[in-house]
């Protein structure tokens, strides 16, 4: 197959093009810029798709012979993914930036290219399986779990899953950065990147002050209805939140406070004891089916509500786009905006994902 292999500069994308290189396929390496300024996003291990990841990239192309070029996605990353976020938060709600990216560029931007040049697939570094199963794709969980990333692919829809490839699926990490050491790739022991790529300090509150700016509001006990301080703007806060609240009296039982939930209307963020944040409902829509094949009666599966944690058993009731999921046991931290993902438990395995949605409410 004609294969374009999206090199991030990173150790996992050059081991999968290596990778698709030796299965004889006819590849060439891409990189994506995604920044105006690229030389200000990379910290050590924080930020990516920078002017040294970009070098680095290239060298890896170079050694493994192929093709490299680098293509100008900047201005659709910041609109569908940097503006996204801020307009989440601003709402009130959690994105996870990593799910967009797949969604709306590496899968959509990047894949809508790729097929108008003539390429069969885009290969990509991440940890994760997938098969065809009697024509239908099967997206599966890495076999490595401490770095499985099919949670922030579980937006992909089928059609653009069968035109994916991720070579790193049956992997551990060791042993990929070692497969790249004997290649001579000078990635071997780069760091990974961490965080949000286009937060390079990590200070999310301060970036999204200087997009959305002050929005002032009351600091309320859940509870009692008492406003216990002021803050500057629902967006400097997400669900499950105890530290940097900005409250200087102690709860009267002496226990932390959490954010319990955002009022981004009123500008009330309401807090309280960890026993508030116990959810057993979580409402979700805009429900996605890499299979293409939605749910039509209630299931028992397992989900996971953060690209790593948040799992639980549970049954899903799915009404069209729209799905209502009952968790076995109480989940903490669920807030509006992130992603839920169904999968189909496997024994020996690699649970299957069934489908993903993004929540709109919990109880």
């Amino acid at each position: 197959m004609r294969v374009l292999a999206a090199m991030s500069g990173g150790v996992d994308s050059a081991v999968a093009a290596a990778r698709a290189v030796d299965a004889g396929h006819d590849v060439v390496g891409v990189h994506l810029a995604l920044s105006a300024k690229p030389g200000t996003l990379r910290t050590g291990s924080r930020g990516c798709c920078t002017i040294e990841d970009s070098h680095d990239a290239r060298r890896a192309a170079d050694i493994l012979g192929i093709p490299f070029y680098i293509w100008d996605f900047a201005e659709r990353f910041t609109e569908e993914v940097v503006e996204t976020f801020v307009g989440e938060y601003a709402a009130g709600r959690t994105p996870n930036p990593c799910v967009t990216c797949n969604e709306k560029i590496k899968f959509e931007a990047l894949l809508e290219k790729a097929m108008a040049l003539g390429f069969d697939a885009v290969a990509t570094g991440h940890y994760a399986r997938l098969a065809v199963v009697d024509g239908v794709p099967e997206l599966r969980r890495s076999a490595d779990s401490g770095k499985d990333q099919s949670y922030v692919l579980a937006s992909l829809t089928a059609e653009q899953l069968s035109h994916a490839m991720f070579p790193l699926g049956d992997s551990w990490k060791s042993d990929v950065r070692a497969e790249a050491e004997r290649r001579g790739l000078s990635v071997a022991n780069k760091p990974d990147s961490h965080d949000i790529c286009f937060i390079p300090d990590g200070d999310t509150k301060k970036f999204l002050e200087s997009r959305l700016g002050q929005r002032p509001g009351e600091l309320v006990d859940a509870e009692t209805g008492a406003v216990l301080g002021r803050h500057t703007g629902v967006h400097g806060f997400t669900v499950g939140q105890r530290k940097g609240l900005g409250i200087d009296a102690p709860a009267p039982d002496g226990r932390p406070r959490y954010v319990l939930s955002l009022e981004p209307v009123s500008g009330s963020v309401k807090v309280g004891s960890a026993a508030g944040l116990g959810v057993t409902v979580i409402e979700a829509d805009r429900a996605i089916w890499p299979s293409g094949k939605p749910l039509t009666e209630p299931t028992e599966c397992v989900v996971q509500v953060r690209a790593h944690g948040g799992i639980v058993d549970a049954v899903a009731d799915v009404d069209s786009d729209t799905m209502t999921v009952h968790l076995r046991e109480p989940l903490r931290g669920v807030a509006p905006g992130q992603v839920v993902v169904l999968y189909r438990p496997d024994p020996e395995g690699g649970d299957i994902v069934l489908g993903s949605a993004k929540i709109s409410g919990t109880r």
